[in-house]
């Protein structure tokens, strides 16, 4: 383990076992002066962030920028604030702590016994959402860790949301989707963060006007298993109490390949993402590239 990685971990371990034991409005405070001081400081999340709201409002000055950045990184330094707190929120805390618009598209699927799949953008605090899920709709699910290093980082991120009541299953490895197959046959619930993919299997997309990459994932374990597939966009406001709201359901188109069903759904993905960013962009924690135009070339490109 290199000296960054054991300082990363020290770093969140820190987070987990010190965070949590703040009075809340001493916690607020606090991640409201590390977002500013990161924010003046401009280093490359920062910029990436602002020029990631570029694209979600094109015609912003940039002094317009500048203050959504600023109420992007406040945003963002809220989640973390939160997330090293959840472990020691009451349950009452966690039921009374979001409220979700139109949450018939998901209940009225797990009553039907069907399996259902959310898929979530990176936007305001999507543990809480999941805590949520698992205390006020008493619902389990899996989901899907990415891979962090060092390991003992990853194994952090593992216990933290399994204590919160979530199966996690590890993102590499080849074997998430068989399992994550199964539960949805079972009438189970699958939450998945799929605003950004990277890999040579991610589906191509428009998003504000410009080409990306979103996972295939959601819309193939739909298409698979016959869940239904609801997209979820979360937001903050003045309260304490996350906002959020469940998007209709994705169908399945009736005709095409399965890799144009995938385009599809994916695409729809896409827009009810953009919808619910574009009315709150300050809560899309989005600091690293995801537009194909910011990718590097491939090697040997000219």
């Amino acid at each position: 383990m290199s000296a960054q990685e054991r300082l990363t971990d020290a770093l969140y371990g820190f987070g987990w076992s010190a965070v949590k034991t703040l009075p809340e409005p001493v916690a607020v405070r606090l991640g409201r002066t590390v977002a500013d001081v990161a924010w003046k400081r401009r280093g490359k999340g920062v910029r990436r962030l602002e020029s990631n709201y570029a694209r979600v409002l094109p015609d912003a000055t940039p002094e317009r920028l500048g203050e959504l950045s600023r109420a992007g990184m406040r945003s963002y330094l809220r989640y973390w604030m939160e997330s090293f707190r959840l472990p020691a929120w009451s349950r009452e805390r966690i039921s009374n702590g979001f409220d979700p618009k139109d949450l018939h598209h998901l209940t009225d699927g797990l009553a039907a016994g069907r399996g259902v799949v959310l898929a979530l953008p990176h936007m305001a605090n999507w543990d809480l959402a999941g805590a949520w899920v698992t205390t006020a709709l008493r619902t389990p699910f899996t989901t899907v860790a990415e891979r962090l290093k060092p390991e003992t980082l990853y194994d952090r991120f593992v216990a933290y949301r399994e204590g919160l009541g979530m199966e996690v299953l590890p993102h590499s490895g080849g074997s998430a989707f068989g399992t994550l197959a199964r539960r949805l046959r079972d009438g189970g619930l699958v939450c998945l963060v799929a605003d950004r993919d990277l890999s040579a299997s991610g589906v191509r997309v428009g998003f504000f006007g410009e080409p990306a990459r979103m996972p295939a994932g959601p819309a193939l374990l739909a298409q698979q298993t016959g869940a239904l597939l609801l997209p979820v966009t979360l937001w903050y406001d003045d309260s304490p109490v996350m906002q959020g709201r469940v998007h209709p359901p994705i169908e399945v188109p009736e005709t095409g390949t399965r890799a144009e069903k995938t385009s599809v759904m994916t695409q729809a993905l896409a827009d009810a993402y953009a919808s619910g960013i574009a009315e709150h962009p300050e809560d899309w924690h989005m600091l690293q590239r995801l537009w194909l135009a910011d990718l590097d070339p491939p090697e040997g490109a000219k």
